[in-house]
């Protein structure tokens, strides 16, 4: 939150000007005007807040501005293509699985890049996308779902861990190339983490299990968008020449 202390009305008219500026930037509103196509570039960066604010310290994604941000995207005819840029550490697991949920529901053609590191919640989202890019030095940490603070020791809690351990499952084998049983190996692995169970992986290794579809550059993720966006307008096309083909004709008496 943001508090201001200036009695001055212009002055403070001009603090929420530039603080609605700042929000913009924060979801990656980018428009180019010579661009072949009109992309939005969506960034989900450091941690991805949900339910709780994070301390002012922290680089956060928040899930309240992120949500209708995609909503808006999917509204506007103007927008061809959503381009995700992905470097996060993780963070809330429903808010990240409701953000990736959106997106693998949207029909405006978007591809996913992870850069530096797509971890923990990260995954579900970098996977989320109709095509999914990583990069060469990024990283991908796959691990069980876990909770800060007080936690009660008993089977509800353990069940509970249980289900939302497998809707995250279900969501990236639904939406990748990795088999079930290979992402839970990964997820348990024993040896690979200090101070937790789980395992690292990187760009190559991401694509060869089948977790990531392609290793690329921005170059690589933004020709295949305008290739799906491409496709998108000739079913359109086709579908318009369809419907008028079917129409009846009109009759001019």
């Amino acid at each position: 939150m943001y508090e201001y202390h200036n009695n001055d009305e212009n002055n403070q008219n001009t603090d929420e000007v530039t603080q609605e500026q700042h929000d913009e930037n924060d979801i990656g509103i980018v428009a180019v005007a010579n661009a072949p196509y009109n992309i939005h570039c969506l960034t989900v960066i450091g941690q991805v807040e949900g339910h709780y604010i994070l301390p002012p310290q922290n680089k956060t994604t928040k899930y309240e501005h992120i949500i209708p941000a995609l909503v808006a995207i999917e509204q506007d005819n103007t927008i061809e293509g959503l381009l995700i840029i992905l470097n996060t550490v993780g963070g809330d697991v429903e808010a990240g699985l409701a953000i990736a949920e959106l997106i693998s529901g949207m029909k405006t053609p978007n591809v996913s890049i992870v850069v530096g590191g797509g971890h923990s919640i990260g995954v579900p989202l970098a996977v989320s996308a109709k095509r999914s890019f990583i990069v060469p030095s990024a990283t991908m940490t796959i691990h069980p779902v876990r909770m800060n603070g007080m936690l009660l020791g008993i089977p509800q809690t353990l069940s509970y861990f249980e289900r939302m351990q497998e809707r995250i499952t279900d969501f990236v084998v639904n939406n990748s190339q990795m088999k079930p049983e290979r992402f839970r190996e990964l997820m348990m692995e024993k040896d690979e983490l200090v101070m937790d169970v789980g395992t690292v992986v990187d760009g190559k290794t991401a694509v060869e299990e089948g977790l990531i579809d392609q290793l690329g550059s921005l170059s690589d993720a933004i020709g295949v968008l305008y290739g799906l966006i491409e496709e998108e307008k000739q079913k359109n096309q086709e579908k318009i020449e369809s419907e008028n083909k079917d129409a009846p004709p009109h009759d001019n008496k």
